[in-house]
């Protein structure tokens, strides 16, 4: 079941993928910059696999979140497609 073009809520659909974007942008800024560059002193104190956290972090663990991002965003922009009735 479809909507047509007037029954979309163009305005609420696009304020949904803004709060979206905006908060994996924040996701992805705190733990490529923050627990690489801010945080590491902090981070440092624990260690994975013989390595420092903090550079754990900005060697392995900031690729292993930014992957699991994109696989979100298109989980959650496929939910949002189908809640404001957007053809994708």
């Amino acid at each position: 079941m479809s909507k047509d073009a007037a029954e979309i809520d163009g305005k609420g659909y696009w304020r949904a993928v803004l709060r979206l974007t905006l908060s994996l942008l924040t996701i992805w800024f705190m733990v490529s910059f923050g627990a690489g560059i801010l945080f590491r002193d902090v981070l440092d104190q624990v260690s994975i696999g013989g390595a420092p956290l903090g550079f754990w972090f900005a060697q392995n663990g900031s690729i292993y979140v930014f992957v699991a991002l994109i696989f979100y965003y298109c989980v959650a922009m496929r939910r949002l497609e189908r809640k404001f009735g957007v053809k994708g």
